[in-house]
């Protein structure tokens, strides 16, 4: 099926554009930015795809041609704290899956607290309903880690360590080849 080729995109680094969740694209889009002159591709499925008087295999990794530098703070979002904090309840310090969690103002907001990186932490449902409209020491409930502002640095990290479910194998060379490798 179509739908099952998109195109990893990498920036003109030759590092994916992000990695949690993966910069990929419709192959639709993949060709029209190859046509746009906007991409180089790196490389192809088998599969092939034409018109009346074209033909061309489907790209399955392209870069882009201009470099996109990234912003040096992240929007503050519900996924990007998630991200920052490796999707681990602050409190019990269990990993769930995204349905399973919430955030959790550290000072709650009727105490005066604020609705931003410094003051909110990824929580399990369990963990947050346990904390309430609590303070932390009130409740023997301190954050794992200390909420703070990620770079886009450190969230680009951290979503490295959550590969999607499908990785087609031309995509494996560009994905972790600035990992650190084992020595023996």
């Amino acid at each position: 099926m179509l739908k099952d080729t998109p195109a990893l995109v990498l920036n003109a680094d030759f590092c994916p554009l992000s990695y949690f969740p993966l910069s990929v694209w419709p192959w639709q889009d993949a060709i029209k930015a190859v046509f746009l002159d906007r991409v180089n591709v790196v490389s192809e499925y088998e599969r092939v795809v034409h018109s009346p008087s074209f033909e061309m295999r489907l790209p399955s990794v392209i870069a882009l041609k201009e470099y996109i530098s990234l912003s040096r703070r992240p929007a503050f979002t519900r996924f990007n704290v998630f991200l920052r904090d490796r999707f681990v309840c602050q409190y019990c310090g269990g990993r769930f899956p995204i349905p399973n969690l919430t955030f959790d103002h550290v000072t709650p907001r009727s105490r005066g607290g604020r609705t931003n990186w410094e003051n909110v932490v990824t929580a399990c449902a369990d963990c947050n309903l346990r904390k309430g409209n609590w303070m932390p020491r009130q409740v023997g409930m301190m954050p794992v880690h200390e909420p703070a502002v990620p770079t886009s640095y450190q969230l680009r990290e951290n979503g490295r360590g959550f590969p999607p479910g499908y990785l087609h194998d031309t995509w494996r060379d560009y994905l972790y080849w600035d990992s650190e490798l084992e020595t023996g």
